[in-house]
């Protein structure tokens, strides 16, 4: 097990440092000047120019590249141009809303799509499958701020169960509560569950009648085990090595997609921060925003390599 946690750190590594170069590099290679942005069109070129050194835009990218990682290594991810304002008091305020939506969305999806699939395929070819499939296709096919859009329509404008957007905060002091924030937050996390949960639910649908037709699954039935406890005891955990990779992949998705979605409902998350961020032309906050959602794909994948060791011993068996 020590061998294989040692690959897969190493792996993690350096999948981070590479990460970090393309995502320092294509903002560098972006047109405009940050410090032409601050100072207005009608600024002299000397201010400007006096401003870019302020900011160190004058600096050699190799020098500017080394600096910024070795503030992310010690915790420091600069100052904010726009916001004058550390970008780690920026993101981590954001976060404390983007990071519980996704949780929401992922819960909501993997609860919709087990439930789905496993139905589907213990009716394969029957009319239980084939609308299951359908809503499914359904779901593929629907882009999810297209769906936040009815959402507000229909409970927002027409039923007037919540609000259209906006977010109240965690705590009363800011106006809301644990209970007015989940409320907020109910829509726009079904909104990005929609399309996950379909395509998740395809994944396990497949996998749980690949694993049905096992010969241990034939010789647990043929002991009196019902359908019902053989499907959930038995065939789901060795039909989940490809849904948890499917899952991986979609929480990272997740976290992306709030970007869209926060948009639409108005919420104050790190999507919202970044759309603001590149309209400002404040690159050291777009800069580290991607990177910290290029490192959550990463973190994500990471785990899922490990619960691969864990749902199926075979896969650490095999890499060692």
């Amino acid at each position: 097990m020590g061998l294989f946690l040692l690959k897969r750190l190493t792996t993690l590594l350096a999948t981070l440092l590479g990460a970090s170069a393309v995502v320092f590099l294509v903002l560098e290679i972006l047109p405009g000047n940050a410090a032409q942005m601050l100072m207005g069109p009608d600024a002299s070129p000397e201010a400007v120019a006096a401003l870019a050194s302020k900011l160190g835009l004058d600096q050699p990218a190799l020098q500017r590249y080394g600096q910024w990682i070795g503030g992310l290594v010690a915790g420091n991810m600069g100052e904010s141009y726009a916001y004058s304002s550390p970008v780690l008091d920026l993101v981590l305020e954001r976060l404390a809303l983007t990071v519980p939506l996704a949780l929401m969305a992922m819960v909501i999806t993997t609860v919709l799509a087990l439930l789905a699939g496993v139905y589907a395929a213990s009716r394969h070819n029957r009319w239980g499958d084939v609308g299951v499939m359908a809503l499914a296709q359904v779901g593929i096919a629907i882009p999810n701020f297209w769906f936040a859009i009815l959402l507000i329509l229909l409970f927002s404008v027409k039923l007037q169960w919540f609000a259209a957007g906006g977010f109240p905060g965690w705590t009363e002091d800011s106006g809301g509560g644990l209970l007015q924030a989940l409320q907020a937050l109910l829509l726009p996390a079904v909104a990005l569950a929609v399309v996950q949960a379909a395509i998740l639910a395809r994944i396990t649908r497949s996998a749980v009648l690949e694993v049905l037709r096992e010969d241990f699954v034939r010789t647990a039935r043929a002991k009196g085990l019902s359908q019902r406890a053989a499907l959930w005891g038995h065939v789901l955990r060795n039909a989940m090595i490809p849904v948890v990779t499917v899952m991986g992949l979609q929480f990272a998705s997740l976290l992306a997609g709030t970007i869209v979605v926060e948009n639409v409902f108005y919420l104050p998350g790190l999507g919202r921060l970044i759309f603001q961020s590149i309209a400002n032309r404040d690159l050291i906050v777009v800069r580290n925003c991607v990177m910290l959602l290029a490192a959550m794909v990463i973190v994500v994948n990471f785990v899922v390599d490990i619960l691969y060791a864990v749902i199926d011993p075979r896969v650490k068996a095999s890499d060692i």
